[in-house]
């Protein structure tokens, strides 16, 4: 989600770049799971190459002050 809030819309291919460590089956299914709560957007573009774009909903961006919120909490408390 941090990758997505940082830019209006990103294309998968740069998502995965973003994060190198993660595999495909595990960036689609999170993505899939995303979409499905209504946090992220997904936009299917039909030509060839296959293009699809990823973005935040409003939804989605109410979420960001409460990760970013406990992000800071775990940096605070690491032992």
């Amino acid at each position: 989600m941090y990758q997505l809030a940082g830019e209006k819309v990103i294309r998968y291919g740069e998502l995965k770049r973003q994060i190198p460590a993660i595999t495909h089956k595990m960036l689609s299914s999170q993505l899939k799971e995303l979409e499905c709560c209504g946090i992220v957007n997904r936009e299917e573009y039909h030509q060839i190459p296959p293009k699809v774009e990823y973005s935040l909903t409003p939804r989605g961006r109410t979420l960001m002050p409460i990760l970013e919120g406990m992000c800071k909490w775990g940096v605070e408390n690491q032992s």
